[in-house]
């Protein structure tokens, strides 16, 4: 409902690029859990599931193949080893992980890629988003938060 609601609130600015350039103090405001130099990990404010991570890369680009080798390796990596952590921490039965690549393809945020990670357990589905159009999330934000952090914290800078 606060995604809905937030309407003509809704910055035209990059998340991607300001959240991270915000520095550690506010990471975990902006949820982000960790930062590597070429990408780095953030819960998605509005999840499909507990634990719904994004893996950015940090050049602003809303095509992966226009992103630098380098770059594009180190984002893969912290893609393999985010998936891994949240498997640690939330023991899901299985994932859910890719990109929506343009505003039809169901990108929220179109002009800078990214990747999902979407941990999904047995039974994690249910009648709530067919008959209510509701999703049921059991772990406030937060509570998530806190029980990724420690398992991604290996994987680079995370918040002060």
């Amino acid at each position: 409902m606060a995604y809905i609601l937030s309407g003509d609130e809704l910055s035209t600015e990059c998340i991607f690029c300001k959240f991270p350039a915000e520095g550690a103090a506010r990471f975990r405001h902006n949820l982000i859990l960790v930062q590597q130099p070429h990408a780095f990990v953030m819960m998605n404010r509005y999840p499909y599931t507990n634990g719904h991570l994004l893996v950015v890369p940090r050049t602003h680009v809303s095509d992966p193949a226009a992103l630098p080798p380098e770059e594009y390796d180190a984002t893969m990596r912290l893609l393999r080893d985010a998936t891994s952590a949240i498997g640690r921490a939330c023991s899901p039965h299985g994932f859910n992980i890719g990109q929506n690549l343009g505003r039809v393809a169901g990108a929220g945020i179109d002009q800078h890629c990214h990747w999902h990670i979407v941990p999904r357990w047995n039974g994690d589905s249910n009648f709530m988003p067919v008959l209510g159009e509701t999703k049921v999330i059991s772990e406030h934000l937060e509570a998530t938060y806190q029980r990724l952090l420690p398992e991604l914290a290996a994987l680079g800078e995370g918040p002060v």
